[in-house]
This record gives C-alpha cells, sequence and structure tokens, in this order.
C-alpha cells in the first residue's frame, strides 16, 4: 500500500500558536483606531428632515475619521504580517 511516516520522540513538531502577544497588541491598537474613527463619523444629523445640517461636512467627518480607519486598517495588516519569531 503506501508508506507512513513514522516520528520518534525528537522528531515531533512543536505546537505553538501563529499569532504572538507582539501580534495581538498591534491588532489592539488597529481595531481601536478603526473603532475611533467610527465613532469620529456618527453624528451630525437632524431630527427633523426639512433642516439641513451643514455640520455633516465638518473637517472631523471627512477628513480626520475616515483617515483614522485607513490607517487602523493599515496597522491590522501590519500585525498580521509581523513576525513575532525574527530575530535582528
Amino acid at each position: 500500500m503506501g508508506k507512513k511516516d513514522n516520528f520518534s520522540d525528537d522528531q515531533q513538531t512543536k505546537k505553538e500558536f501563529i499569532f504572538q502577544k507582539k501580534n495581538y497588541l498591534f491588532m489592539f491598537i488597529g481595531l481601536a483606531c478603526i473603532t475611533l474613527g467610527f465613532i469620529l463619523m456618527s453624528g451630525g444629523g437632524t431630527d427633523d428632515p426639512n433642516v439641513f445640517n451643514p455640520e455633516i461636512y465638518n473637517f472631523r467627518r471627512i477628513r480626520l475619521a475616515p483617515t483614522l480607519v485607513l490607517i487602523g486598517f493599515g496597522i491590522e495588516i501590519y500585525a498580521i504580517l509581523l513576525n513575532p519569531h525574527k530575530t535582528k
């Protein structure tokens, strides 16, 4: 039939998680940036649909909040690609 590979005690692979503490720390920081960006984007509406509120187009909602969200996504990508086992 087929040949089976037998591993001895010294050849067993060590099981560990893919991400380490450093990865999770950067993931948390990125998630906090994304959350803060979405919180800053919220609001600016009115209760009366017949009244226009120009507050929806201020700097915080148009420039700052989307920039924070994109920075957060960049940090998340970095956290996923970060190799904690790399030595200098």
